[in-house]
């Protein structure tokens, strides 16, 4: 067997044994030893195989893959160009804390530097956004190679799924030739016996986190990615405190959890009459600006994170919990914890339900369907054990400001670097990984930008997953943002309308297309493989109606 086959096959065997059970590859002739010992490895059923023609939208696959498995998934692409665009990719899961595997396969180190045909420089190619790096060469020696090939994958997996996990960049220098080899491979390059690792690293424990101070102004907020959902909730309900949790963090369920807490902390007066002694924030924050002037204000501010990477966007956390089941433990018997009653949690719920019904009278009240209402209505239709994707821009946000508590659904979007690239492709990897029906409320320009994710290959899987795509021609977002809609020029160079039929670019991709306005699309939207549902919208009609919640919110909130 050649050098370069051989170290594929190692490499794509240890990756297995450590547990990786999903990777996407695209095609390319430097990558070929790797993606042909990874078609081997699925073909034995050690692994599930995606391939797509776009290295971007092959990297956000093994992100939505890896976000919603909670496994570290592999990337495998060719060099050069190749290789760049995988960086948004890796940047996003970087900032997102999703363990991801790139390989890129390179040139050996003789041709580089020297106009040999599509090299670049794959040294740190993607610097500190990435949680490790390595270079792992086909040399020319065997002696010892095994346990060095397999060693550096044992590291890669551990580092991207450890105790601050994220993405690995493993640069794979491989000679030719590189064309098919049906040679077995030489004796010592078995690995462990029984299937086992090289090298196992039992998990970092995270030293015991301490008491949390027992006031009644308490406050939980719960932001994207909360690692325990269920003991957010516990501690929420077992203090008496309000509970603020955005839809990703899939916290937003139990006696204390709120609904229209933006509309209720942007109302004035309000904040200033309900600051909190203590905000104890779990996860990532930032979604909204009412709640980081929440975080700002408090008195005290408790950070949780067992990483290093702990979010304090406000700069005002003033000391970090490394765990919270510890923390909430002696209160959460095995009946589960009793809901403290206090006239402090009393005044916010009395208070979300004063904003929340005014909201849901200003949106069942509007002439025709309307995207908060979208938000609201899909989100609480969707049936138990479904996932819901939320695009960047305005759906998130109309999920967070409208979206009602419930269980039973799992809520992910890439609020890592909140971009809108890559989305089709994280939605479509993550229902995947997904043992249910999935949907994804995306933008037009959001699934305009990925397209390219819906370019899948007759034999490669395709999830149970509908795109509910609000169309309203254009960035809906930035009539919203300050003062942008009265710039000169607002339409050409921030809104920037596209003009396209996108039931045409759904055709195009052989996918079935259905129209939809607000309720229509309810109660059919999963259930029936991949497919595209278009809810059509007014970008004016809709920041209009964005002026008449946030009235009717503060009217409530007086």
């Amino acid at each position: 067997m050649n050098a370069s086959h051989l170290l594929a096959g190692v490499l794509v065997d240890e990756f297995t044994r450590a547990g990786v059970r999903e990777a996407v590859i695209s095609p390319g002739s430097r990558s070929g030893p790797l993606a042909l010992a990874l078609h081997r490895a699925a073909q034995a059923g050690r692994l599930r195989l995606h391939v797509r023609i776009d290295e971007r939208s092959a990297g956000y696959l093994a992100v939505g893959l890896a976000k919603r498995s909670g496994r570290p998934a592999i990337v495998v692409c060719s060099s050069g160009t190749a290789a760049a665009n995988l960086f948004p990719a890796i940047i996003e899961a970087g900032e997102a804390g999703v363990p991801l595997l790139a390989l890129t396969a390179d040139r050996p180190p003789e041709l580089r530097g020297t106009g040999a045909n599509q090299t670049i420089d794959q040294t740190k190619l993607y610097g500190s956004a990435v949680r490790w790096f390595a270079e792992v060469a086909a040399t020319a020696g065997r002696d010892g190679l095994d346990g060095y090939w397999r060693s550096v994958v044992c590291r890669a997996f551990g580092a991207a799924c450890g105790w601050d996990p994220g993405p690995v960049h493993l640069n794979v220098a491989l000679p030719e030739p590189l064309g098919p080899d049906s040679a077995a491979p030489p004796a010592g390059f078995a690995g462990r016996p029984g299937g086992v690792p090289w090298t196992v690293t039992p998990p970092a424990a995270a030293p015991p986190a301490p008491a949390l101070p027992d006031v009644e102004r308490g406050v939980v907020v719960a932001g994207d990615g909360t690692p325990e959902p269920a003991a957010v909730v516990a501690l929420a309900r077992a203090r008496g405190w309000p509970l603020i949790a955005e839809p990703t963090s899939n916290a937003r369920y139990g006696p204390s959890a709120l609904t229209a807490y933006h509309h209720l902390l942007d109302a004035p007066g309000f904040l200033p009459a309900h600051r909190p002694d203590l905000v104890v924030s779990v996860g990532k924050p930032g979604l909204s600006r009412a709640v980081l002037a929440l975080l700002a204000a408090a008195d005290q501010h408790l950070v949780v994170s067992a990483s290093p990477r702990w979010p304090d966007p406000t700069r005002s956390g003033r000391g970090v919990l490394t765990g919270l089941a510890e923390a909430v433990g002696e209160e959460r018997p095995a009946a589960g914890p009793r809901q403290r009653r206090s006239a402090w949690l009393t005044d916010w719920l009395a208070a979300d339900r004063r904003v929340r019904g005014a909201l849901d009278a200003v949106l069942d009240a509007a002439d025709g369907p309307s995207e908060p209402a979208l938000a609201r209505d899909l989100a609480a239709a969707l049936p138990d054990g479904s996932l819901l994707f939320a695009g960047s821009s305005m759906p998130i946000r109309y999920l967070d400001h409208h979206m009602r508590p419930r269980t039973g659904l799992t809520v992910i979007g890439n609020r890592g670097t909140s971009g809108i690239d890559g989305l089709v492709s994280t939605a479509i990897g993550a229902a995947l990984a997904h043992p249910g029906p999935a949907a994804a409320l995306l933008g037009d320009l959001s699934f305009l930008h990925d397209q390219n994710g819906l370019l899948i290959g007759a034999d490669e899987a395709r999830p149970d997953l509908t795109f509910v795509v609000v169309d309203n021609d254009g960035g809906g977002i930035f009539s919203v943002l300050g003062d942008l809609e009265r710039a000169e020029g607002f339409e050409r160079v921030f809104a920037t309308p596209p003009g396209r039929d996108l039931a045409r670019v759904a055709a195009a991709h052989r996918l079935p297309v259905g129209g939809a306005d607000g309720r229509a699309v309810l109660g059919t939207a999963t259930g029936q493989g991949l497919r595209v549902v278009i809810a059509r919208s007014d970008r004016a009609l809709t920041a209009a109606l964005g002026s008449r919640l946030r009235e009717a919110a503060r009217q409530a909130a007086a």
